[in-house]
């Protein structure tokens, strides 16, 4: 099996490109970027300098629930290609470290597995995790702000 990081929805990324409201209700804020500290969640790359960027609540879980975490989170305001690779995404290398935790099929947190984990540890022990029973995906989130940034998951 090979881990795969997932952008967030793309559905609704477009959405909320077009217009459309966020897990609250509400447009998504425009912003121009620095290019520091601006993780997009769809090409999992830094918005770049000087470009627009969006800046929205979001929810990266299905339905509404105890464990569905929402946040802040950044988007390229233009069109930006998901990104789609096996590699670690470029927004998990800004940070000496990230918060990492699985969750089960039900997208309940697997307690015991939240950790702080060092940037260059990530894949390992996402592996480690999905050596558990039950575990369905693995989430990143920044170890500071507690915003949401990739999913994991394993494909053959």
């Amino acid at each position: 099996m090979t881990l795969t990081y997932l952008p967030y929805d793309v559905a609704e990324i477009a959405k909320l490109r077009a217009g459309g409201p966020d897990v609250y209700g509400n447009p998504a804020e425009r912003a121009i970027s620095s290019g520091v500290g601006t993780p997009c969640r769809c090409c999992l790359h830094n918005v770049p300098k000087d470009a627009e960027m969006l800046i929205c609540a979001a929810r990266p879980f299905a339905a509404l629930q105890p464990y569905a975490e929402t946040g802040p989170v950044f988007f390229c305001a233009d069109d930006c290609a998901p990104y789609d690779g096996q590699d670690a995404p470029p927004i998990l290398k800004t940070s000496p470290d990230y918060l990492v935790k699985a969750y089960d099929a039900r997208d309940r947190i697997i307690y015991g597995t939240g950790q702080i984990t060092p940037k260059a540890d990530i894949a390992t022990y996402a592996t480690r995790l999905f050596e558990r029973d039950g575990v369905a995906y693995v989430d990143v989130r920044s170890a500071r702000n507690n915003c949401f940034l990739t999913r994991i998951v394993q494909t053959p």
